[in-house]
């Protein structure tokens, strides 16, 4: 199966998603596959009989969980904004996950900001930093030669300027759950051991790895202080 498949295959439940990118349950099924009335600020790769994620919407997600925890920003507003990227975006892969677009990345995130700055009637000032927010977000986001997502790594601290890229979620390494960076280590193996006694240093030392790559590990799956 091409790897482009691999990453709209529906292989995230909402709980995953959520975990990776700490949010809460209620909010990502909101996002992901609306309510009530509201429509959902993504097309989710499965809606039923269970609503499934891609790896597409996971980074999709990321991008919208960076906004919302740092700005608060309404997401009705956002979900206009989307829109308006949506039809601004040229790629049929852009048009179906625009907040991941080629366009967005480049030539497209000034038009984005300045849209949800008119719909939410912020600053410039205020636009500005949202900007910074989304290219961190964006940052994240490793892309192909095409300009298609194909690995993420997910924030594991609260703040996202001082989390590093450890970690990383990619379809084609351990059924798409996070591993440490340029191994195919699981970090959910590595904060079991460490939830059963085992210590960062003994597991540093098990695994050949430096420290710092254990506790990013351990941050990912347990949500530590950083």
């Amino acid at each position: 199966m091409a790897k482009s498949n691999i990453r709209e295959l529906p292989a995230y439940s909402i709980k995953e998603a959520a975990h990776y990118l700490s949010v809460s349950e209620s909010t990502m099924r909101y996002w992901a596959a609306g309510q009530n009335h509201h429509k959902s600020l993504i097309d989710a790769a499965q809606l039923k009989p269970v609503v499934l994620l891609s790896f597409f919407n996971l980074t999709e997600l990321h991008v919208l969980a960076t906004i919302r925890k740092i700005h608060e920003v309404p997401m009705h507003k956002v979900r206009v904004a989307i829109d308006f990227l949506q039809n601004i975006t040229t790629s049929a892969h852009g048009k179906r996950h625009p907040l991941i677009s080629q366009d967005l990345q480049t030539n497209g995130l000034d038009l984005f900001i300045q849209e949800m700055g008119r719909l939410i009637n912020i600053s410039e000032g205020g636009q500005e930093a949202i900007k910074e927010v989304v290219k961190a977000a964006l940052k994240r986001i490793e892309r192909d030669d095409h300009g298609i997502p194909i690995r993420l790594f997910p924030f594991t601290r609260q703040d996202i300027y001082a989390s590093p890229s450890l970690v990383v979620i990619d379809p084609a390494l351990s059924a798409g759950r996070p591993v440490i960076r340029g191994t195919g280590l699981s970090t959910q193996v590595i904060a079991e051991r460490y939830k059963a006694g085992d210590s960062v240093k003994e597991l540093a030392k098990d695994y050949e790895r430096k420290t710092e790559e254990i506790e990013e590990a351990i941050r990912c799956e347990l949500q530590l202080a950083a």
